[in-house]
């Protein structure tokens, strides 16, 4: 009788301890990475300042480009539970420190007909979108889904995800990225989307890719929704 007696509370106290544990699952980085978002603010982020435009400004003319993207930019940027929302409405952001090679984890959401990506070393992009909504010119790429290295020329390696492996709109998606020398392989949700395949030099195009260069969420004029944006650097 006291077992019956006592079981709500047993089972109250499951349900509760494993809501604490949903809780702390975000935001917290696995053994061996670190955390660019921390749930909580913008630490480890700025505003977009791209590739071609750095180049071009000494360090003085950077710093104080840096400060007006960021006054520009940020407030567009702003976390709600946990997450980092973007309100369509800025620029992309970008990490404030520059990557090599690197393992990355990010989870993200879109609306229908969201339109985003994941720059790698500054360079676009591994691709995010509602690919069964496109525009009539993109309609041979209608419902490949994301994590296809969307910038790289056409018919090349990676260009298209080898799959589908989004879940459906509005739900949580997760990439992991794996960036050595000038490639990358990629996982979304588990699946293998992109294997070792190079990432084109976007802005020099026929160059190499830059060795190191930030990772940038992009803006796409579309609300986005990111969170557990892990990295692990690599030799």
């Amino acid at each position: 009788m006291r077992w019956y007696l006592s079981l709500p509370l047993v089972l109250g106290a499951l349900v509760s301890a494993s809501a604490a544990a949903d809780e702390t699952k975000d935001n917290t980085p696995p053994e061996g990475f670190t955390a660019l978002f921390n749930g909580k603010d913008l630490t480890n982020w700025q505003g977009l300042v791209d590739l071609p435009q750095r180049a071009k400004l000494n360090p003085d003319e950077l710093a104080e480009k840096q400060k007006a993207a960021n006054e520009k930019y940020l407030p567009h940027w702003t976390v709600k539970d946990g997450a980092l929302e973007y309100d369509g409405k800025g620029q992309s952001l970008q990490t404030a420190k520059d990557y090599g090679n690197f393992e990355l984890y990010v989870d993200w959401k879109i609306p229908p007909k969201g339109d985003s990506g994941i720059y790698l070393r500054g360079n676009p992009q591994v691709q995010i979108w509602d690919s069964d909504h496109l525009a009539d010119n993109l309609a041979e790429d209608r419902g490949k889904g994301s994590g296809g290295l969307w910038n790289n020329p056409k018919g090349s390696l990676g260009k298209q995800p080898l799959k589908n492996a989004d879940k459906p709109i509005g739900e949580w998606n997760t990439f992991h990225i794996v960036m050595k020398g000038d490639k990358a392989t990629v996982f979304l949700n588990g699946e293998k989307v992109v294997d070792d395949a190079p990432l084109a030099n976007y802005w020099e195009k026929g160059k190499p890719l830059p060795e190191t260069g930030p990772i940038e969420l992009q803006h796409h004029g579309d609300k986005l929704w990111f969170k557990n944006i892990y990295i692990k650097e690599l030799p």
